[in-house]
């Protein structure tokens, strides 16, 4: 005796088996990720460097609105400097980088304004 599935249990089967394939697809990417970043706000033009302890450096310039950031930084603990002209003015230790999150360094702006011209 042959056995058919219904057009409700067919719909039933491909359900999940695409959700199991989703799954099996996603899992492996999410848990590959061993990087976060850093990311704020300063004054525009202004130069980002951190440092890990392992020695790995990384730098970027602050945009025109005020906003920088580094990404892709793997986990461990960075010195953060702000360099303006050539000379640092200011430095944040032990910022810790954790999986998938975003450390918020934010430098101080000449007059609270962090705009280029604003």
């Amino acid at each position: 005796m042959k056995h058919m599935l219904s057009t409700n249990g067919m719909r039933r089967l491909a359900l999940v088996a695409a959700v199991a394939v989703g799954a099996a697809i996603c899992a492996p990417v999410q848990a590959q990720s061993t990087a976060g970043t850093i990311g704020g706000h300063g004054p525009a033009g202004a130069k980002v460097v951190a440092v890990s302890s392992a020695g790995l450096h990384r730098d970027t310039t602050i945009d025109k609105k005020g906003r920088y950031r580094l990404g892709n930084l793997p986990m461990g603990t960075y010195t953060v400097t702000l360099d303006k002209d050539g000379t640092t003015v200011d430095t944040r230790k032990n910022i810790p980088i954790r999986v998938g999150a975003n450390s918020q360094i934010d430098f101080a702006c000449e007059n609270d304004v962090c705009e280029a011209g604003g």
